[in-house]
This record gives C-alpha cells, structure tokens and sequence, in this order.
C-alpha cells in the first residue's frame, strides 16, 4: 500500500473514485475505498474539489454515501471550532466503564490475538495507513473489551497515521468508547471475520454482542503502558524572507499546491516545536509532511513559533488558512474551500449535522 506524494499521482487518484463501488463494499478490507485521507487532512485537496469531482461523473444520489463520509470528516472539525481543545477530554459524558487511562501494551505490540488485527497494526506501523473499519475494531477492543480511557490508544494511533486530524481522531474514539455517543461500539469475531474475510475461531471476542457488554478484561490485554513518543524536527536555517512580498505560511494541515499560485510571495512550511510536543507524530508521518511539500514551489521549512517569523519579518503581511489547531496565528486568515460553508456551530450528532447539509447538495 503506498501513498504518492507528487500532486500529480495524488489528483490521478481522484479519477479512480467509484462512489457505488464505494458505497456497497467500503466497510470490507478490500472493499472499493478512496485511499484520499492522507491527501485530504493534510490539505493538499480539499473535501470541496473531491465532492466537485465526483459529481462530475455521478449524481448526489448515486454519491450520498461518500459525500456522507466526507461530511463526517467536516462534522468533526466543526465540533473542534466549536468547543476547541475540549474535543481531547470526554465531551457527552465521562466514558463508561474505565478501569485505567493508560495503553493496552498488547495492542502497542501488535499481540493482542486477534490474528487480523494485530496484521493491520504492523501494516500500520509500515504504511501509515489503517482501514476505516480497522480502526473501529481497535478503538472497541481498547476502550470496550480492554476498558482503558480512549485518550492514550488515540494519541497512539495519530502519532501512526499519515492522515492523522487530531479531531477526526479524537472523536471518533470517544463515539467507540461511549463518551460522545449514546452507546459503546462493540465488535464480535463473526463481524470481524465477514468484513475482513477471516475465518479465526475461539478468540476471547467468539460470543454474542450481550455476551460482549459483560466480559471480563482478557488477560492478553490486562498489561498496561503509557504512550509515550518524543520526536525531533528538522534543523533548519531561518527563511530567506523578500521585505515586499507576503508570507503564506503552510502547516501540516494546509499543503496545498494550488493555493495562491498567481501569487508572488514568500512560502514557509512551519513545523511549531509546541505543537509537536503537545500532538508529536511518528518519523514517517514527518517525512510525509516533508514531501508532500515540495509540491509547493518555493517553499522553505522552518521549524520554529509562529512568533519567530514575525521577528524575522515584522513588517511583511502574513497569510493562511484558518484551522482550530493553529488558532495562535495573527494575521490575514482566509477561509478553507469547505464542503458546507454554510452550515456552522456545534452539533450534537452527525444526523442533525447531515441534516443541514442535505439542502445544499445540489450547490456541490
């Protein structure tokens, strides 16, 4: 499984998207996916231009279950405008049933006995990359069969991924574990086994979905650790800043190649060493950040604070996309390329959300 990262490649894929394939296979292993995500939560392309895409070939009706599963990622980020760093503690109620706020050493080592899964988390640790339904299986067995607080495997499983969305990620661990949701997601060995094609038998997830609600901890995943997962940046020079041109400053969420390129400016890729510290990611998914900029002509990497460009470069105008997770920037923020730019604020599920957005299909 590779990821490209030359923007090329990257917009070939979007002609390879087969929204009915799609919405008949997606929840499978090898069902019809887009591989996008990576792409998508970096910026490098927007929910907006792969809706627009698709709806070149294929009618909403046809497309409503991507363009759904595109939605949930703009419902996610929706959330974290709205309520902000709160999306990183329990937000409708404090996750039922915990029994420690550590994480589960089996599934750090890929040993926790489900053979499928322990398979998908070395493909993780080797790709970057994990299956929709993969990680629901994970988040279940961790917070629902495990019972450890989902804070620690999420932060985990981010720190992997090379579509890591600190919100994406967040809530939808605390949707599995029952702490933005009404109800816990569980998965036996028969659901694991039809949708990855498996046949294991005997495992400690072998029972009824009530069975399920009242099992003791297994003793393969009664051991504990904390997450823990130090990262360095890059050594770099300080820009080379041109005093009459502005500055558009990229972060691992805005990669965009497209963006103001009939502009002259200066280009900064800021890695913000807090940032880091606070949400650090795996070298390989660094990397992947990396070369997914050199699609960005002119660019320059800086690892320093936002406040060091403005010393570097007080009197220049500095520009950039709005993002809750670089909410510190001063400056001219301009807006994303939204799916639903008109549907805004806190909702308390993904129904009510999708809900708004269905009158607005059609403006897609």
């Amino acid at each position: 499984m590779e990821f490209p990262t030359d923007y090329k490649s990257i917009l070939r894929r979007l002609d390879h998207i087969d929204p009915t394939g799609y919405a008949r296979t997606r929840n499978f292993i090898d069902g019809d996916v887009t591989r996008l995500s990576p792409y998508i939560s970096r910026g490098v392309i927007s929910l907006r231009q792969v809706a627009a895409h698709i709806l070149k070939s294929y009618t909403p009706c046809q497309s409503e279950k991507l363009l759904q599963e595109l939605a949930w990622r703009e419902y996610w980020q929706r959330v974290w405008q709205s309520i902000g760093d709160k999306i990183f503690s329990d937000i409708k109620q404090e996750q039922p049933g915990v029994a420690h706020r550590k994480m589960v050493a089996a599934i750090e080592n890929a040993n926790t006995g489900i053979e499928v899964v322990d398979e998908h988390i070395e493909i993780m640790y080797e790709t970057g990359y994990m299956h929709n339904h993969i990680r629901m299986y994970v988040s279940s067995i961790a917070c629902n069969i495990a019972k450890a607080h989902w804070l620690q495997p999420a932060q985990w499983m981010y720190y992997h991924l090379l579509d890591g969305d600190l919100a994406s990620n967040s809530l939808s661990w605390q949707w599995t574990a029952g702490a933005f949701s009404s109800k816990k997601y569980y998965c036996n060995q028969e659901n694991i086994n039809r949708y990855t094609k498996t046949n294991q038998q005997h495992s400690f997830l072998a029972c009824s979905y009530n069975a399920l609600t009242e099992l003791q901890i297994p003793v393969t995943l009664q051991d504990t650790v904390d997450f823990f997962a130090a990262m360095d940046l890059p050594k770099t020079p300080s820009p080379i800043i041109k005093e009459h041109l502005p500055i558009l400053i990229y972060n691992a969420y805005n990669l965009d190649p497209a963006w103001h390129t009939d502009k002259a400016a200066n280009r900064v890729l800021l890695l913000e060493p807090a940032h880091y510290k606070k949400y650090p990611v795996s070298e390989k998914v660094l990397q992947f950040i990396i070369n997914l900029s050199k699609n960005i002509e002119g660019i320059q990497i800086f690892s320093a604070g936002f406040d060091d460009i403005k010393c570097i470069a007080p009197v220049n105008e500095i520009i950039f996309k709005e993002h809750p997770a670089y909410s510190h920037y001063s400056g001219t923020a301009e807006k994303k390329d939204d799916l639903f730019p008109e549907v805004k604020g806190y909702f308390s599920s993904f129904f009510n959300y999708w809900k708004k957005c269905e009158k607005y299909l059609t403006q897609l």
